[in-house]
């Protein structure tokens, strides 16, 4: 069984990626505020559809960070309750990693405790660190090495292949960003356009 504390306010839509590999025996807790209380239709489909147990927390929110902090108050209770599971946090918001890491610390409890970006148990940071040593290896027989780090916030900054060849272009001379380009394209296949 896993348990998945979804911060909707900071993944919405994108979060429930990997729904439809949890089973009846997963628990999906929906997490959200009167800013974040909307679902697309597609995505209410998905959710009905699903053997998981899902619930809805419409939390209070009227300070920075009120969802994150009864989120983790949850997580708490929960795991007094039950410590042998296994506890999601979906988010992309990294403050939730000292929480993770408080509740790593107790070795006496049998529960793992994990953050992760969507519901396919994606690792953001993992992620992040295999496009970077794709961009690496992309560009291992060229003059530009030196130029991956830069390049890896252009692919994150822009959600189009156009965008990125634009900004591209627009870093560095019009040879060079073409060159490049034609390097990085085969690792864009989550990017819009052709």
């Amino acid at each position: 069984m896993s348990i998945f504390l979804i911060d909707y306010e900071n993944v919405n839509v994108e979060g429930f990626n990997g729904l439809s590999n949890c089973t009846e025996n997963d628990y999906i807790k929906i997490f959200y505020t009167k800013g974040a209380e909307t679902l697309t239709f597609g995505l209410h489909r998905r959710l009905s559809e699903s053997k998981s147990k899902i619930e809805y927390y419409k939390v209070e929110n009227g300070s920075k960070n009120a969802l994150d902090f009864q989120l983790s108050s949850y997580l708490g209770y929960l795991i007094s309750s039950n410590p042998n599971e296994k506890y999601y946090i979906v988010s992309k918001d990294k403050g939730y990693e000292i929480l993770t890491n408080f509740w790593q610390k107790y070795k006496n409890l049998n529960c793992q405790i994990s953050l992760v970006s969507d519901l396919s148990l994606k690792n953001e940071q993992e992620e992040k660190n295999k496009l970077k040593q794709s961009i690496k290896s992309a560009l291992s027989d060229t003059n530009y090495n030196d130029l991956v780090n830069d390049i890896f916030v252009l692919i994150e900054k822009y959600k189009t292949k156009q965008g990125i060849n634009n900004a591209l272009v627009k870093a560095y001379e019009s040879k060079k960003a073409g060159e490049i380009y034609k390097k990085i394209k085969p690792l864009l296949t989550d990017k819009k356009g052709a």
